[in-house]
């Protein structure tokens, strides 16, 4: 699952504003380097600890997968620790432990990511690991058999016994019609139990290869010597062509969809959706970052819209959120979720129109140049704080690269941040909050007579 983080700076803002963007302009050196079989490697110096963070990231995620064969890439992710030629099941990250090293892995919709923290003289170790299992994997049946029960136990907990996820996910899957995006990288219940050893045998020989691959490090190194590490590692290992992947574009408006999604909750809530393009789509990338400023104009911290107004002043919601994935390979969505107060007696249809109001304020009257640069000043805030984390830093190189974008838009992110206007934000809302690109959910609990229907 995409995760975004939102860090809320009430100290900054107005002013604040331009020094922040001045102190943080200056981007860490960065390296890009090209292996012949296509592996990009890009490294990041950041000199203040003689820690390194390694990442491997795959341009392969759930958008890829066609219908009948969805959660490959999520279980091929597990899969990945279940041995190769060199060592069995398990026995790269006890090598890793033994190093004091952390390790994980994650998948989203357009990407799976493997990565290590690690001292920095033990990247050498990191490297050997990572090329070993791109390469000679050994998918043994006998592990996916267990592995997969793991993953069908996984979906059971983080989904289907949790009401909210559930909707949430079947909401994603009707605001998606045409793109990859409506499928859940966990994978359909149904696709888990007839996926075989085979079909990700398959998936690995198609996707991981090392021209569909990005080396990001970040960290106490020196370029050079990291450039060397990856042609000693990496570099034999042969290319392969690969399958087609075109971005997972939307109708642009595809009309209203309504749905009502009955589940094991106590309270009712409310989720729209509107289908908007991310910086993987966008034919005028301004428009993408007027979208990320409404939605921490709408939802960033107390003195938010939706929390001042829907919250603490009329009490109409006991929660309310906002939420925009700008950096999506193809189109995204922009998200509102409320919860009506019910001990006040208020009612969905109620939040239903209370939202609308305070988009429709959005595009009647831009906000003022003062709210406008207190929440410019928290999301810029938010991009600095991220920076002082080398796995922060990494990870937005990554994403950028495996969305098919160049990482140094993150070093141009403030500037771009910084321009836009209030009549941006206006028009960003006049385009985009339209009914014709909406899709709502009304979150329901359960009434006694409905009758649950498990698929297993």
């Amino acid at each position: 699952m995409k995760i975004s983080a939102r860090r809320s700076a009430g100290l900054l803002f107005g002013s604040l504003c331009l020094p922040l963007l001045a102190c943080a302009a200056e981007p860490q050196p960065t390296h890009e380097y090209t292996l012949d079989n296509g592996l990009k490697v890009v490294v990041r110096e950041d000199h203040r600890a003689p820690v390194v963070v390694s990442q491997v990231w795959y341009k392969v995620g759930s958008s890829y997968e066609t219908p009948g064969l969805t959660g490959l890439s999520h279980a091929l992710e597990h899969m990945m620790f279940k041995g190769s030629s060199k060592l069995g099941p398990g026995e790269a990250s006890r090598v890793l432990r033994d190093l004091g090293a952390e390790e994980n892995a994650f998948t989203t919709d357009d990407y799976t990511a493997y990565y290590q923290v690690l001292a920095k003289d033990r990247l050498p170790v990191a490297f050997e690991l990572e090329a070993d299992r791109m390469a000679h994997l050994s998918l043994p049946a006998e592990q996916f058999k267990s592995e997969i029960e793991v993953i069908k136990e996984e979906r059971r907990l983080r989904t289907d016994d949790k009401p909210n996820a559930l909707a949430f996910e079947r909401f994603k899957a009707s605001a998606y019609l045409s793109s990859g995006y409506h499928t859940p990288t966990i994978g359909w219940m149904a696709d888990l139990q007839r996926m075989t050893i085979d079909d990700l045998r398959a998936w690995y020989k198609a996707w991981y290869t090392p021209n569909n691959a990005t080396l990001v490090v970040v960290g106490d190194v020196q370029p050079e010597e990291v450039h060397q590490l990856a042609q000693r590692w990496f570099g034999d290992i042969p290319k392969r062509e690969l399958p087609p992947a075109r971005k997972p574009l939307e109708l642009a408006e595809p009309g209203e969809r309504r749905l009502a999604l009955h589940v094991r909750t106590q309270l009712p809530s409310l989720i729209m959706g509107f289908n908007v393009p991310g910086l993987g789509s966008a034919q005028n990338p301004r428009e993408v970052h007027a979208l990320r400023l409404i939605s921490a104009l709408l939802d960033g911290g107390y003195s938010a819209r939706l929390s001042e107004r829907l919250e603490r002043g009329t009490e109409l919601v006991s929660g309310a959120s906002a939420s925009y994935d700008a950096f999506a390979r193809g189109d995204s969505l922009f998200v509102l979720s409320a919860t009506p107060n019910v001990q006040k007696g208020k009612t969905l249809e109620q939040v239903e129109s209370a939202l609308w109001q305070q988009l429709d304020e959005l595009k009647n009257t831009p906000p003022s140049q003062e709210e406008l640069e207190r929440v410019r000043a928290q999301v810029i805030a938010g991009l600095v704080f991220e920076r002082d984390s080398i796995a922060s830093q990494a990870s937005s190189i990554g994403q950028l690269e495996s969305v098919g974008l160049s990482w140094r838009l993150a070093d141009q992110d403030l500037e771009a941040i910084q321009q836009v206007t209030a009549q941006d934000i206006q028009n960003a809302a006049r385009t985009y909050f339209t009914r014709s690109r909406l899709t709502l959910a009304q979150v329901l609990p359960e009434s006694p007579s409905d009758k649950e229907q498990t698929h297993e």
